[in-house]
């Protein structure tokens, strides 16, 4: 009896995430229909984006119940990665230099 309230209680935990990542979802949607022209919109997106990651990656991929040490460790890895991966690629020296053959 135990094993089926304490499932239950899982089932609506992740429930609960999923919903709130919809609502996250919907409300990018809103921002981004209703406010395209504002100079934050971009801001507001990537805000909204990364706590809808961030549910997503401590629910469904179990991050939660880690020790924090872990967690830690593993936000600083992937941010590292994150941002080398970002100024190793050739279009990102293209953009901040501009294109030779385009003038």
């Amino acid at each position: 009896m135990a094993q089926v309230s304490q499932h239950r209680a899982q089932t609506g935990k992740y429930i609960f995430t999923y919903v709130c990542i919809l609502i996250v979802a919907a409300l990018q949607f809103v921002a981004a229909f209703y406010d395209s022209h504002n100079p934050a919109l971009w801001s507001r997106l990537l805000v909204l984006a990364v706590i809808e990651g961030i549910l997503a990656v401590l629910f469904f991929m179990h991050l939660w119940m880690e020790k924090r040490a872990f967690l830690w460790s593993m936000v600083i890895v992937i941010v590292f990665v994150l941002i080398s991966m970002q100024w190793s690629w050739p279009d990102s020296f293209r953009i901040l230099h501009g294109v030779p053959w385009t003038k």
